[in-house]
């Protein structure tokens, strides 16, 4: 049998329309163009994150590094976030002719914006989120920062479901478990529980294990409870 040379395969496939040369030298140019929109995706997604851990971040450090009120801190985290926003849009609008009238509306929307979004994360919570209708009662009995770090998660989390928040030494014994004076899941000096649990059975681990760094993200403790009743244990420390 006739052996075929390299000639003759590049004789067919200049037939075929292909010429090896150009498939090769356009080999780098969809390479790039991958990693160009994977950086694009990143860089966009990364933009989009950034407000929602600025707000929980700066009002977790000033409660708890600076013995700020709950909702003192919480209100500079506002601001904080509405600033970044602000800078968003200047920067994404630089080139418009009445920058005046831009911050102006800017400021008004990106304020409306950010308040309405706080507000409705410490005042709501759905029903796909708690575990049962009690969870829903004694939900804004949390404290405002956690209530809001809750709703930034479940942004991204939406199957996210809290299982415990308030409790009395009673539910303690009702468990069998000894009684822990020190829980945070008590009512804290500053009049609001500071600990919540998450379910974590039934999840996928990989979105369990996501969950638990995110709350450490943020600045949250976190303990990963497993066995018969395993759950995420969410807490923010009583600042000192």
């Amino acid at each position: 049998m006739k052996k075929i040379s390299q000639k003759d395969i590049d004789w067919l496939m200049q037939l075929d329309g292909r010429n090896p040369q150009k498939v090769q030298r356009s080999s780098p140019k969809k390479r790039n163009l991958l990693l160009r929109t994977v950086f694009w995706v990143m860089l966009v997604a990364g933009l989009g994150i950034l407000p929602f851990f600025l707000l929980i971040r700066t009002s977790l450090f000033l409660n708890l590094s600076y013995n700020w009120n709950g909702w003192l801190a919480l209100g500079a985290g506002i601001g904080a976030t509405i600033l970044l926003l602000l800078l968003y849009i200047l920067l994404l609008f630089r080139r418009t002719s009445s920058k005046k009238t831009l911050l102006k509306f800017s400021l008004a929307g990106t304020s409306i914006l950010v308040l309405s979004f706080c507000v409705y994360g410490m005042m709501y919570l759905s029903t796909v989120n708690a575990k049962s209708e009690e969870i829903r009662e004694v939900y804004r009995s949390m404290h405002p920062v956690l209530r809001v770090a809750v709703a930034t998660t479940t942004l991204a989390d939406g199957d996210l479901v809290i299982t415990d928040i308030r409790r009395s030494p009673e539910d303690y014994t009702s468990m069998g478990l000894p009684l822990n004076e020190r829980s945070l899941h008590f009512t804290q000096p500053t009049g609001y529980v500071h600990a919540i649990d998450l379910r974590t059975i039934g999840r996928n681990e990989f979105r369990n294990v996501i969950l638990q760094k995110a709350f450490d993200f943020m600045g949250f403790q976190t303990i990963r409870h497993i066995g018969s009743a395993d759950h995420l244990h969410i807490a923010l420390p009583v600042s000192s």
